[in-house]
């Protein structure tokens, strides 16, 4: 990892990010002052689980997975993160550690403030305040959405979830999805195995519903895989 100036806050396309969103213009000095920049190449992890908590990170742009260990160290992917997304926010609470692992799936960069700074903007921002519980109430009912479904869906209904969401969060260009994992990330994302995952692609592709080439997979039927699991409120 390195420090490497980036487009500053008045200039980030980011409209999403809590920064961005709850400061003015000439309140960035002392956000900047406070930031550091962190490249990370593909694979490398910047948050360790169980490691001492230490800030929280803004992705400026890239693509990143946030995974948790199961059981016999099985890892399971938890949400997938892009541009303008947050990541160790759950660090803000009583917990020493953080609780998650982070790994760029891209080369990233990363915008990130020590818990200092932002336990301070906390308490005296509340607008930013507010928009940390929102954050954290609309994480929630996600992951509580996300565990309803799959306690419910079959192999291939997991693994069609698994490839709409990464549709509708990253979308597709002609080549296929613009977020590319490999088979075991897309069966920790899915909650199975790889072997599951290679017979329920395949199955897919004989039926024309995507086309797969090497890891590029091309959502060919998009309304066919939402009709697949419309009952579960997709």
């Amino acid at each position: 990892m390195k420090k490497e100036e980036v487009g500053n806050c008045v200039s980030c396309e980011n409209h999403s990010c809590l920064i961005k969103k709850n400061y003015e213009s000439n309140k960035y000095s002392s956000v900047l002052s406070n930031r550091m920049i962190i490249e990370c190449k593909k694979s490398q992890s910047f948050i360790i689980e169980g490691a001492p908590i230490h800030g929280m990170y803004f992705i400026y742009s890239g693509k990143v997975k946030i995974t948790k260990s199961g059981y016999n160290g099985k890892e399971q992917i938890l949400r997938l993160t892009g541009d303008g997304d947050i990541i160790g926010v759950r660090g803000y609470s009583n917990r020493k550690v953080y609780p998650i692992a982070a790994t760029a799936l891209e080369p990233t960069t990363l915008c990130y403030f020590p818990n200092k700074f932002f336990t301070s903007e906390l308490r005296t921002h509340g607008t930013l305040a507010y928009e940390l519980m929102l954050f954290y109430a609309e994480e929630l009912d996600k992951t509580e959405e996300r565990v309803k479904k799959f306690a419910q869906m079959t192999v291939r209904e997991k693994v069609v979830d698994s490839l709409l969401s990464m549709y509708d969060r990253f979308g597709q260009d002609e080549e296929g999805l613009k977020l590319i994992l490999s088979r075991t990330d897309i069966a920790n994302l899915a909650g199975t195995n790889s072997e599951q995952v290679i017979r329920v692609l395949m199955t897919l592709k004989n039926e024309d519903v995507i086309h797969c080439e090497g890891k590029h997979i091309l959502l060919v039927n998009i309304a066919a895989l939402r009709k697949e699991i419309q009952e579960y409120n997709y």
